[in-house]
């Protein structure tokens, strides 16, 4: 049947277009003017891919044929002269194939006519299993594999895929200083972008040095980031790239950089008049809100959107400084921050496809074994938030492709451990980390794993699978607490050597456990005393492993301690000057301190994905919305003010929103789609403007709520 969609789009192989499109990101980072691409194997799009539909047109039609590549087309599988942008197509059932090659980017093809219109249920394969016999005759059967077609936004037949860029606006400084013959330029906060040399004048090299921080432009020895151009009576020169382009008074740097300052010194007479940028950016919209009592925590959302704003590019990166990469344990966190404040799934699909690369599988995500685990679980948080099942089934081979990976790495008793090749990364952590033998944070990652595989092997038809999978992850639960719960420390203990089980209790494995329910409640409240609540366990220092250990403590009903921590956390990095958040916080340390991480002045990045998670905190466990079935078919709203006076917000769902206020009198939930339950706590008798309230005992209460109603609880 021809397509029913209202308008055509650009289609290619499922993750090709996102895998190239990465790598032109991940390699677009530099340290000093070097050139640093990724540690880990890089994958490209397979150059020559088929295109085909089956069509059942009622009367002729005539396309038009948009080809990123050299193509070939057939129809009933008659080759047709040369390389047509427009085609007609007579009356009846036909089958249309165009193969097109293209070693440079992503093979892409656009359709375009009354019925028939490329998107992504047309079928598309990398190879053609067909073989032909001595007479000439091709095989009546094919071991083809064949895809539904992937697709982003490109629908314009002149906008071609490989062509794309973020969107640019202008910014300038809001001060400059003079400095030791040079300038510093001062861009108010963090930013992210292209340096523009404006009024050049003269003859010479000007050196930029990049900073998040003042010390870090001013040290033109140790800064990270730097360009030096060479500017000639009639161009300049980038001395990095060695591009060169016709002088003009506005020069534009060819490499985007993040940074707050700028220092521009300048030899000979060349001199600039202003320094301004191209600020770059992702289109998406700030879906998420949040307001309260509290200003500071105000600020703190506030400045974890814009952080998130920074680091969501073309896929969700780590930070925009230093690396600039895409890295799983990141990544995942980005998801469900992603979900409460601009809902861009697209952004999440994309990043899963660069994450997993193609097979076959050589080492694990990124090269770190919980990095691959956390793919998996991000999998399974994008169903529950969307309900995408055909995404599942798209990327369902390749995650049963890295799961045999992993299964052929574990030992004797079924578990994981570090081998040659693997980085056990877990955490940055101030003290000694093991990260020999048999970690329980590994187990448990990998016990989601496997319940994951098992829940998308079920969604998408794959009934072995499911229960293979299932079988694994049922064994590997009931092995977690005899290899490692502590009686005597009420905990998880941190790792198993040689069969040996360890003394040490970190965090890691406790929170996990806790909050992904491998404990009965006795146990977590064991935990939260032991571990979550004990300072004498080694702390955590890192944005990116506080917010799970904050999220334990909500799930454990310690939002007035989490907003505490928020407090004191965040704001510290507030007070600090933060105008965006780090990678890492340490309120021991002073001044410079603050800068240097990996042995360097200025290796910390000041803007990390993983710093913004405020942002998921607050909607899920303060706002309290959070979906039970997929797509928020069915949810749940369980605000919680936690010590504030009032909240208000917006939690984004795939198609509308929730809004939540609550002050310690009143609650007003309104939904514009799916239906669920708003469950809170009373001390007295609750009223509603509609519906029944339940009393669920203990001081507990829901009550039903429909799409499209305002409701009103007084408690």
């Amino acid at each position: 049947m021809a397509t029913t969609s209202d308008k055509a789009t650009w289609i290619w192989y499922p993750g090709d277009y996102e895998i190239w499109l990465g790598n032109r990101m991940n390699n677009r980072r530099t340290e000093r003017g070097a050139f640093f691409p990724p540690f880990w194997k890089a994958d490209s799009h397979y150059v020559t891919v088929e295109f085909s539909k089956e069509l059942d047109l009622a009367c002729d039609e005539e396309i038009r044929i948009a080809v990123e590549g050299v193509f070939n087309l057939k129809l009933d599988g008659k080759l047709q002269f040369g390389m047509p942008d427009r085609f007609r197509l007579p009356a009846g059932r036909h089958q249309l194939c165009i193969k097109v090659w293209n070693q440079v980017t992503p093979p892409a093809l656009r359709i375009d006519g009354p019925t028939v219109r490329t998107d992504e249920t047309w079928r598309v394969t990398y190879e053609d299993k067909e073989w032909i016999d001595e007479s000439g005759k091709a095989s009546d059967t094919s071991a083809t594999l064949y895809m539904q077609a992937g697709s982003w936004h490109f629908d314009d037949p002149a906008v071609r895929p490989s062509q794309y860029a973020l969107p640019r606006k202008p910014q300038r400084a809001v001060a400059v200083r003079e400095t030791e013959g040079a300038r510093l330029y001062d861009f108010g906060r963090e930013t992210f972008g292209y340096a523009v040399l404006e009024g050049l004048t003269g003859t010479g090299e000007v050196l930029l040095t990049y900073g998040e921080s003042p010390e870090e432009a001013l040290d033109t020895e140790r800064c990270e980031t730097l360009d030096r151009i060479r500017v000639a009576a009639d161009a300049v020169a980038d001395l990095a790239t060695g591009r060169t382009e016709a002088r003009t008074e506005r020069y534009v740097l060819g490499n985007s950089k993040a940074f707050r300052y700028v220092r521009v010194a300048c030899t000979g007479d060349l001199r600039e008049t202003a320094l301004s940028m191209e600020y770059e950016y992702a289109p998406v919209d700030y879906r998420g809100s949040f307001r309260s009592s509290d200003e500071e925590l105000n600020r703190i959302w506030e400045v974890g959107a814009y952080t998130m704003h920074l680091t969501t590019r073309e896929f969700f990166i780590d930070g925009i400084k230093r690396d600039r990469w895409v890295w799983s344990g990141d990544a995942v966190q980005s998801y469900l921050m992603n979900y409460y404040l601009f809902f861009d799934s697209p952004c999440v699909k994309r990043t899963t496809w660069l994450l997993r690369g193609k097979d076959p599988v050589t080492s694990h995500t990124n090269t770190i074994m919980d990095y691959t685990f956390f793919w998996f679980i991000g999998i399974h948080d994008y169903y529950l938030y969307t309900g995408d099942r055909a995404f599942l089934r798209q990327i369902y081979p390749r995650m049963r492709s890295m799961m045999e990976y992993v299964l052929g790495r574990t030992n004797a008793d079924g578990m994981v451990e570090g081998m040659e090749g693997d980085w056990v990364f877990v955490d940055w952590a101030d003290g000694y980390l093991d990260k020999r033998g048999e970690l329980a944070i590994e187990q448990v990652l990998f016990c989601r794993s496997l319940e994951t595989m098992a829940r998308c092997a079920e969604l998408t038809g794959e009934e072995a699978d499911r229960t293979k999978y299932g079988a694994l992850a049922d064994a590997l639960r009931a092995k977690l607490l005899p290899a490692f719960w502590d009686e005597e420390r009420q905990a998880l203990v941190h790792n198993r050597v040689g069969g040996v089980r360890s003394e040490t209790v970190t965090r890691y494995a406790n929170m996990f456990a806790s909050f992904f329910g491998y404990l009965t409640p006795e146990r977590q409240r064991q935990i939260k005393r032991s571990v979550l609540l004990n300072d004498a366990v080694l702390g955590i220092t890192t944005p990116y492993m506080r917010f799970y250990e904050l999220e334990a403590l909500c799930a454990l009903g310690e939002h007035e301690a989490v907003l505490r921590e928020m407090k004191a956390y965040w704001g510290g990095m507030l007070a600090e000057g933060a105008t965006s958040f780090w990678e890492k916080y340490n309120p021991d340390e002073r001044g410079a301190q603050h800068l240097a991480m990996y042995g360097r002045p200025y290796g910390k990045s000041l803007c990390h994905a993983w710093g913004a998670s405020p942002i998921y905190l607050l909607g899920k466990y303060y706002l309290g919305v959070r979906p039970l079935a997929p797509a928020y078919a069915e949810f749940e709203v369980r605000p919680v003010l936690g010590g504030l006076a009032w909240m208000e917000g917006t939690v984004p769902t795939p198609h509308g929103e929730i809004r939540v206020r609550m002050d310690r009198s009143e609650i007003r939930v309104r939904a514009t789609e799916g239906a669920g339950w708003l469950r809170f706590a009373s001390a007295g008798t609750p009223t509603a403007s509609a519906g029944v309230v339940e009393a669920l005992g203990g001081g507990d209460y829901r009550l039903r709520i429909a799409a499209g109603d305002e409701i009103v609880v007084r408690y």
